[in-house]
């Protein structure tokens, strides 16, 4: 089976290895376990590979494609000139595939939603990576991208994997989920006490959405209530600058330690030292970070965007907060004041984890791969 993959992500080539951002490239070596032939259409960089890129499992064959936006009147006639270059590429890709799948949502995605129309009976799978909530605010090209691809008409012969199990919806559309770590993986974690240092994590994109700075905002108020409070946080992005200055202004560089990209190892053991993960993101598909810190013994504190109710049960297995800095501190001190309270709702947490493997995803993939 000749498998196309037609995705944002960019992708590094080096000597007959092909790299990509890590946890993208982890679920793809799952499908890549099943099909005999790989081909990638995707965006090419031709910079290093950083610590948080992995390679592919699989020998593939890679096609590259420009990359665009519309963030400017310059990337706009950019734009005009190279759609046509992508949709021909797109278009040729699939012709030859046995088996067509989309990442959703982004630019590229987009493009697919519309160049898949045209192969009404070949096997097509999409995965919707963003938050399928129907309610939920987002641009209109994702809203467009959900339209497409859940329209039985126009996007025949496709399942699409979604986070969440949403009413009325298309019988295309598949409830499906994300993994971390293999079961062989998952640790035991010495329960943590919270009667003295007190650690925090924040990992992900340093961007405006995730709201890194609110995360450091909460560090700093318990610091002023004189808890012994400190966060470590892991990512890059434009956010950065805005962090470090904040941390410079209140002079509180001894209890907020930037990281930057990491490997996946790091990250996993500060996970295991961190007794709580602040992520009030303000949209989500299936947030890997949140899956990862109750699998390691790290409770969240999280938004109630997308899955994350689900995922905690409604704060069962965590705390769902509204993102307002005092709501936020008030929640962490009901844990510190109570030990019982946070070990129970680490012990769920990390109960309902293990039910999120990579063998139980690569499972359900090989599933939906034997459907057809």
């Amino acid at each position: 089976m000749k498998f196309v993959i037609i995705t944002h992500t960019e992708h590094k080539c080096q000597g007959s290895q092909t790299f990509a951002y890590e946890p993208y490239v982890r679920e793809m070596n799952l499908w890549g376990n099943h099909v005999s032939e790989l081909e990638i259409v995707a965006p090419l960089s031709e910079q290093g590979i950083l610590p948080i890129e992995k390679v592919y499992n699989k020998k593939c064959t890679v096609v590259g494609i420009p990359k665009f936006d519309i963030t400017t009147i310059k990337n706009k006639i950019h734009t005009l000139f190279v759609i046509p270059i992508i949709f021909f590429t797109l278009y040729r890709a699939m012709k030859k595939a046995d088996h067509i799948h989309l990442r959703c949502p982004g630019n590229i995605g987009l493009l697919g939603c519309f160049v898949q129309i045209l192969f009404p009976n070949k096997p097509k799978t999409a995965k919707y990576a963003g938050n399928w909530d129907p309610k939920a605010k987002q641009p209109l090209s994702y809203k467009f991208q959900k339209w497409i691809l859940s329209n039985t008409f126009l996007t025949r012969n496709m399942k699409v994997m979604v986070y969440g199990n949403w009413e009325n919806q298309s019988k295309n559309i598949i409830p499906f989920f994300t993994a971390t770590y293999f079961e062989k993986e998952i640790e035991s974690i010495t329960p943590k006490k919270i009667n003295g240092a007190i650690n925090f994590i924040f990992v992900g994109v340093l961007t405006p959405g995730k709201q890194p700075l609110l995360s450091v905002k909460v560090v700093h108020e318990l610091l002023k209530k004189g808890y012994d409070v400190a966060i470590n946080i892991y990512g890059e992005g434009a956010e950065r600058e805005n962090v470090e200055r904040y941390i410079l202004e209140h002079k509180i560089s001894g209890a907020v330690k930037l990281h930057g990209n990491v490997a996946k190892k790091i990250v996993k053991e500060a996970f295991k030292q961190a007794h709580f993960l602040v992520f009030i993101s303000k949209s989500e598909g299936w947030p890997k970070v949140v899956a990862e810190a109750m699998c390691l013994s790290c409770l969240p504190i999280s938004s109630p965007v997308s899955c994350v109710p689900y995922m905690l049960a409604n704060g069962e297995r965590g705390s769902i907060v509204d993102p307002e800095l005092g709501v936020i501190v008030a929640e962490i001190e009901t844990y510190l004041r109570n030990q019982e309270l946070y070990s129970e709702k680490v012990q769920r947490a990390f109960d309902w984890s293990r039910e999120y493997t990579l063998e139980k995803m690569e499972d359900s993939i090989k599933k939906l791969l034997h459907e057809y």
